[in-house]
């Protein structure tokens, strides 16, 4: 009887780690003649094409953080790819860097749509993804990635900025945002001026966009990470309750609009 125990054990724990067998890779792919590495994480234990989430990195690019919460996706049961922003998987460590990294982008409206689109296609293009259910999530700089990425009219069940600042659109776009909306703000976020907010949600209103706007109570800029308070920028700050309620919202606003679990 015990040796049938013991066979059982192992049987049952061969079976839980089957259970999370999470798969990640480089992807290497080209834009505009620039060459950029993104990150794939999909559950391999799951059949079939489940529904893609693209990720955006912060202004810092694609760097551990942005590869965990692909990770965190791809535990929950969905395809997730992390865009590379800045080609060749170029990160960088002090916020000057940061700054005229993400600011070279943002110089070029096109380049900076662009690229977020390659992006797209390359999650798209996976066999782990349904291209008919597919949503952008982005932090910071991402976040206003992924909103301007709906903005454009994108192929997208729904978009979530985190701490992202907030591309005020015109009428047409949003006209012709598909998406859902889920902005997930600190009310304590010195880097985007209330005006802009105000001016932001007066636009979705007036065009009768579907999203939701979350101010958490006592959150700074980059709420959602835990090393923020480390970056060695005035109101950079983790704050774990808003943390875990904005992905736990995440979280509901996919289920809704895929209607069904991955």
């Amino acid at each position: 009887m015990r040796a049938i125990g013991t066979i059982v054990g192992v049987l049952l724990m061969g079976a839980t780690m089957s259970e999370a067998a999470v798969v990640t890779k480089t992807l290497d792919y080209d834009y505009d003649g620039t060459k950029f590495k993104g990150f794939l994480a999909y559950d391999d234990a799951i059949q079939g094409p489940r529904p893609g989430v693209l990720v955006v990195h912060e202004w810092w690019g694609l760097n551990e953080y942005a590869r965990q919460r692909a990770r965190m996706l791809a535990e929950l049961g969905y395809t997730a790819f992390a865009v590379d922003m800045y080609g060749e998987g170029k990160t960088a460590a002090h916020p000057n860097d940061a700054a005229a990294m993400a600011g070279k982008v943002r110089e070029n409206e096109k380049v900076w749509l662009g690229r977020a689109k390659a992006g797209l296609e390359v999650l798209k293009s996976q066999p782990q993804t349904d291209p008919k259910r597919l949503a952008a999530i982005g932090y910071c700089f991402g976040g206003q990635t992924a909103l301007k990425l709906g903005f454009s009219g994108a192929d997208l069940a729904a978009v979530v900025s985190f701490h992202g600042a907030l591309p005020v659109p015109t009428a047409e776009q949003v006209a012709g945002l598909k998406a859902k909306l889920l902005i997930c703000h600190g009310a304590l976020d010195s880097f985007i001026p209330q005006e802009v907010i105000k001016q932001f949600r007066q636009a979705l209103d007036a065009g009768k966009a579907r999203y939701k706007f979350i101010a958490y109570e006592g959150a700074y800029h980059s709420f959602t990470v835990p090393e923020a308070d480390k970056a060695g920028v005035k109101g950079l700050a983790y704050n774990k309750q808003a943390d875990e309620q904005s992905w736990a919202e995440m979280k509901a606003l996919f289920q809704e609009v895929f209607a069904t679990r991955p």
